[in-house]
């Protein structure tokens, strides 16, 4: 059974922990699935652009999913991201993702010299064709220097349904989703980009958003009160997060913000990011201080 309707709501991009010396903190993993399932979120997602999975090796990308899929053991679904330039390396990535307990995969289109939709179209397809589990499309060309038109996903929704759901976070995305939507009304459309244009999204018709933001259980409110109808509750719980949302979404340094802040509630023991990554220099953390002692979230 393909478990689409579970992927709405907020999906979080947790990022994958690493001991000062820069080498896989196995033992915060758990500590790190506790802290994202106390959030309330619908569900999470290892092994994407904000964890660092291009620096990670197959034997690590293999023990955070299993770590995560164990330690969650069933209480949310995780997603695997999975994308691989080869076809073939990426379809072996998603049949590891199935077996270990991955309720769906993250697949971001592959890298090709030049635009080639029947390429991008195989590559989804070869990979629906070869598991079971729903495949979130990766539509954020800034990562993979992809463009794949609202007509396109419309395509692939209709092709396979294991390929419904899309993680658009092509920019302006608003619009796009309405496109989308059009197109194929079928299509689950989460939002993403750090939730800088959430509330814009969610009224595009965003059925939620999956990505990373050090304070999960703010998104959460968010979209919770939007489904319920509150609006202006939603409205007013945006614009109180907005500051931090604003500041983590910088470019370079927003991985590294992300984890400061996930150290800092207690949710991994370092803020460390593998180089060539960047680090947070004495100004940038002086700047999340003051943000974090004027901006209300919770504690």
């Amino acid at each position: 059974m393909i478990a689409i309707d579970q992927l709405r709501g907020v999906w979080n991009i947790v990022p994958t922990p690493f001991r000062d010396d820069a080498s896989l903190d196995e033992e915060s993993i758990p500590t790190l699935v506790d802290f994202v399932i106390g959030t309330g979120v619908d569900g999470m997602t290892v092994l994407g652009v904000m964890g660092e999975v291009g620096r990670l090796s197959d034997e690590e990308r293999r023990r955070v999913l299993e770590l995560a899929v164990t330690h969650a053991a069933g209480r949310v679904p995780v997603c695997a991201g999975v994308s691989h330039a080869a076809t073939d390396r990426a379809v072996a990535f998603a049949r590891e993702a199935e077996t270990i307990g991955a309720h769906s995969v993250m697949l971001a289109p592959p890298a090709l010299l030049k635009p080639n939709d029947d390429a991008v179209r195989a590559h989804y397809l070869a990979v629906a064709g070869a598991i079971s589990i729903p495949i979130v499309i990766q539509d954020h060309p800034a990562s993979s220097n992809v463009w794949m038109s609202a007509v396109m996903l419309a395509g692939l929704v209709a092709a396979s349904p294991q390929c419904r759901v899309i993680k658009l976070e092509e920019e302006p995305s608003p619009p796009k989703i309405r496109r989308l939507l059009g197109a194929a009304p079928d299509a689950v459309v989460l939002g993403g980009l750090g939730a800088i244009m959430l509330l814009e999204e969610l009224r595009a018709g965003a059925s939620g958003t999956m990505t990373g933001f050090g304070y999960p259980e703010v998104l959460v409110d968010i979209v919770r009160r939007w489904v319920a109808g509150d609006v202006n509750g939603a409205r007013t719980a945006f614009h109180q997060a907005l500051p931090l949302i604003r500041f983590e979404n910088q470019p370079g340094l927003n991985v590294a913000i992300r984890k400061e802040v996930y150290r800092r509630r207690g949710a991994i023991s370092s803020a460390r990011v593998r180089a060539p990554g960047g680090q947070l220099d004495p100004g940038t953390l002086a700047d999340l201080d003051d943000l974090l002692a004027h901006v209300q979230l919770p504690a």
